[in-house]
C-alpha cells in the first residue's frame, strides 16, 4: 500500500455522512422544542455550522455543530445567553459541557456542540458570540467561514491532519487547523495528499507558532491564534517535528 492509499484508506474510514438524508440532522428535530422554549420566542435559526457543514469533519470527532441563531432583540448578554443555555440544556437531562464558544450535549446517540450567538441585525449574517476562556464577545459570521474552508479545497488533507489532532490530543481548535492548513499549502504544487500532508507539517514545525491567524469574518478584532497559549502551540510544533521524522502509520492510524 503506497503513502497515499494508506491516508485515503483512512479518510474512507473516517467519513462522515452529512448529505441531506443523514441520521444525525434528526437531532435538530430532537432539539428545536427544547431551544425554542429557552430561548422565549427568540430563535432565530438552528443549522448545521463547524465540521459538519464545511466538510471537514472525522467520524471519531463531535457528530455535529449547530448554530443557535437568536433574535437581535434579545433582551439577554451574551455570557447570560451562553450559561443558561449550558444550565437549560442540562436540565432537560442533556449532560452538558462548557466550551470555548460551544457547549458539547450528548442527544441520544449522538454528540453535538452547540454555539448560541445573537445576530446583529435582519440584514446580514453576522452574530456577536460569547468567549467563555476570555470572559469577552466576538462578532463572527458561519456562512463566511465554512465557504473559506470549501473554497480552500483542502478538505482532504483537513480530516487527516484532525484525526491527528484527535489521536496525540493536542489543544488545537478546529477553525484554527483548518485556516492553518489552508496557509500551509497555499503556495505549494505537491502532487499527491501526502506530500501536502507533510508540507503541513513542515508548516507547523517551522512557522506556526508565530503566525498570525485572523478570523475573516472579523479580521481586526478576532485573532484566531490567540485562542492558543505559546505552551499549547509548542505542543503542536513538536508533534509535527516527530510525525515529520516517523512513518505515517506512527503519524495516525
Amino acid at each position: 500500500m503506497s503513502d497515499d492509499q494508506y491516508l485515503l484508506s483512512l479518510i474512507h474510514r473516517e467519513t462522515v455522512d452529512t448529505g441531506p438524508n443523514s441520521p444525525v440532522r434528526g437531532v435538530i428535530l430532537t432539539l428545536r422544542p427544547v431551544l425554542t422554549q429557552w430561548a422565549n420566542n427568540n430563535l432565530a435559526g438552528l443549522t448545521p455550522s463547524g465540521s459538519f457543514a464545511k466538510g471537514t469533519a472525522i467520524r471519531s470527532g463531535t457528530d455535529i455543530d449547530l448554530f443557535v441563531s437568536l433574535r437581535s432583540d434579545t433582551p439577554n448578554t451574551l455570557k447570560e445567553i451562553y450559561t443558561s443555555l449550558a444550565n437549560w440544556m442540562q436540565s432537560a437531562g442533556c449532560t452538558s459541557r462548557k466550551q470555548s464558544v460551544s457547549i458539547s450535549v450528548r442527544v441520544g446517540a449522538y454528540d453535538v456542540d452547540l454555539v448560541p450567538a445573537k445576530r446583529h441585525d435582519n440584514y446580514s449574517n453576522d452574530h456577536s458570540l460569547y468567549r467563555r476562556k476570555a470572559d469577552t464577545w466576538t462578532k463572527t459570521n458561519v456562512d463566511k467561514h465554512i465557504a473559506t474552508v470549501r473554497g480552500g479545497g483542502r478538505l482532504l488533507e483537513t480530516r487527516i491532519l484532525k484525526l491527528w489532532r484527535n489521536q496525540k490530543h493536542l489543544e488545537f481548535p478546529s477553525f484554527y487547523l483548518e485556516l492553518t492548513v489552508i496557509e500551509a499549502l497555499r503556495y505549494s504544487r505537491a502532487a499527491t495528499l501526502s506530500a501536502r500532508v507533510a508540507r503541513v507539517l513542515e508548516y507547523l514545525r517551522d512557522s506556526f507558532v508565530s503566525a498570525r491567524v485572523v478570523d475573516p469574518a472579523n479580521p481586526t478584532g478576532n485573532i484566531i491564534s490567540d485562542d492558543l497559549t505559546v505552551t499549547e502551540k509548542d505542543a503542536v510544533k513538536r508533534a509535527a517535528e516527530t510525525a515529520l521524522s516517523g512513518t505515517w502509520s506512527e503519524f495516525v492510524s
